[in-house]
């Protein structure tokens, strides 16, 4: 995961989202001039990094391939799943188009099944005012169990208190319960006997129920991601998982 820290005290976000939600023009309004664009190393996905600076402390802002979901069906699935897994952001803002909840929330539910520090930002709410649409924000904050905040990005509308909320979950200042989804009886306990087996591997490295989810998919690129950027060379954790 090769990111451009400005200084060691840099606090590393990521900024995940669908297609034409805005999500680019959020990128731009946070970080303004200071950016840097590059290409993921051996791939050629764009690699956009900047900086801003809130309540004093410096961020750095990583602005991952726009995706309708992490299950690494694509490269730039591939390349947004192992940042919000392997690059350590201390925060993920996820983007959602006001006028499309419904499809955008898959993603911000895929990762909050990695990380509970998610902040999701409700975006084009002049587009959905316009189309009649209301958002209950503070409803679908509590039905997320995560910070939800409104924004018109192109009108600097709601920035700063996105800005105030990550700074928030930064340092720790909230609780966040992600809504986690569950299944069948029978997958429960499945999902259950891999992760206690997958723990005593990963201590607490990565979510070891989502790592077991990803496995009952048949996902196997995760496994590869997981030795490449978590794993020791002496553990060979395929073999472990075939001998289960």
């Amino acid at each position: 995961m090769k990111i451009e820290k400005a200084s060691p005290t840099d606090i590393v976000l990521a900024l995940a989202g669908n297609p034409n939600t805005g999500k680019s023009t959020i990128f731009n309004a946070l970080t303004g001039l200071k950016q840097h664009t590059g290409n993921w190393p051996g791939k050629t996905v764009t690699n956009a990094q900047g900086h801003f600076i809130h309540r004093g402390k410096p961020f750095l802002l990583v602005d991952l391939p726009g995706t309708y979901s992490i299950l690494a069906n694509s490269p730039d699935e591939q390349v947004a799943r192992d940042f919000i897994c392997f690059g350590k952001p201390e925060a993920t803002i996820v983007v959602t188009d006001a006028t499309n909840l419904e499809r955008n929330l898959n993603l911000a539910l895929q990762i909050m099944e990695i990380t509970s520090d998610v902040v999701v930002a409700v975006n084009l709410l002049d587009e959905a005012e316009r189309k009649g649409i209301s958002v209950d924000l503070s409803k679908l904050s509590a039905e997320l169990g995560v910070p939800v905040i409104g924004t018109i990005a192109r009108e600097q509308k709601g920035l700063t208190e996105l800005k105030d909320i990550v700074d928030d979950i930064v340092m720790k200042k909230l609780q966040l319960k992600p809504y986690q989804i569950r299944y069948s009886a029978g997958i429960e306990e499945r999902i259950n006997q891999l992760s206690l087996k997958l723990e005593k591997i990963l201590r607490g490295k990565i979510n070891a129920r989502w790592v077991a989810l990803r496995l009952l998919d048949g996902d196997e690129t995760i496994i590869e991601s997981i030795e490449k950027y978590l794993l020791p060379s002496s553990i060979d954790l395929r073999g472990e998982i075939a001998s289960w």
